[in-house]
């Protein structure tokens, strides 16, 4: 799972950014290694037939939609021949769609098209990049709808693949996904992908900026050890306790302001 792509990323995204030259460096080892890339697409329809993935198949995503992506990753995707998937918020690129609230210079619409001539899968990745599994059901649905409605309007496809904003998800979120059109979802969790997983949930590694090529053959390789994402993994689990606290609250106060308190 990568991010921005750039040598001076904003403040906000430089963490999970990694610099042109890195990029370049992990696409090389990749190739020398004999890795399959497949868009999430791909592995869907595989998944779905019943029939396995290649031999050391991996997937090359990107998430929220920077224009380093058109700029340094593609020219590096073509000369390897490789396919990928990217996951736009729709609401966050220039444009009579824009929302406002990006981190960073977003892709164009043309780019984003120029990108899907390339090869690149176009999946969804929300409108506004809001914590889906914070929203009502009214909200929710607008932010799946309202990107698939907008990426099928600007790329002439309907997309069939979506990613999590922040990785986050719940089952009535992952519901939410598939009720609108979409065959398969990403999300984080910092763990390989496994057919035991649904293709609803399946896990991805995060690259960052301080991934240096030994850590990134661990991850490519299935060979990462616990202290790789240790931190992550219990923020994470405590976030999801927040989250869902959060979630039941807000549920809570919703009944209480519709009827009155109870006693």
């Amino acid at each position: 799972m990568y991010h921005a792509v750039s040598e001076a990323p904003a403040r906000a995204t430089r963490t999970l950014s990694v610099s042109p030259g890195a990029f370049a460096e992990q696409m090389e080892f990749l190739e020398d290694g004999g890795f399959t890339p497949l868009t999430t697409a791909e592995l869907g329809a595989l998944w779905r037939a019943g029939k396995a993935a290649p031999e050391r198949a991996v997937l090359i995503t990107f998430d929220d939609g920077y224009e380093g992506v058109h700029r340094h990753a593609l020219p590096l995707l073509t000369k390897h021949s490789f396919p990928a998937s990217l996951f736009v918020s729709t609401g966050w690129l220039p444009g009579p769609h824009h929302a406002g609230g990006e981190l960073d210079t977003m892709l164009t619409w043309g780019q984003v098209r120029e990108l899907a001539d390339g090869g690149v899968e176009i999946g969804g990745h929300s409108h506004t990049h809001p914590q889906l599994d914070q929203l009502s059901d009214e909200a929710l649905h607008f932010e799946i709808a309202r990107c698939r409605e907008l990426l099928v309007q600007e790329t002439g496809a309907a997309p069939v693949s979506f990613a999590y904003p922040f990785g986050y998800s719940s089952r009535r979120v992952r519901q939410a996904v598939r009720d609108t059109g979409f065959h398969q979802s990403l999300a984080v969790n910092n763990a390989p992908a496994s057919a035991r997983q649904s293709p609803f949930a399946l896990t991805r590694l995060t690259v960052r900026r301080g991934t240096g090529i030994e850590e990134f053959a661990r991850l490519v390789e299935g060979r990462a050890t616990g202290r790789d994402f240790a931190r992550d993994r219990v923020l994470g689990k405590g976030y999801a306790v927040v989250r869902r606290t959060r979630r039941a609250l807000r549920v809570a106060q919703g009944v209480r302001g519709e009827h009155g308190p109870r006693e």
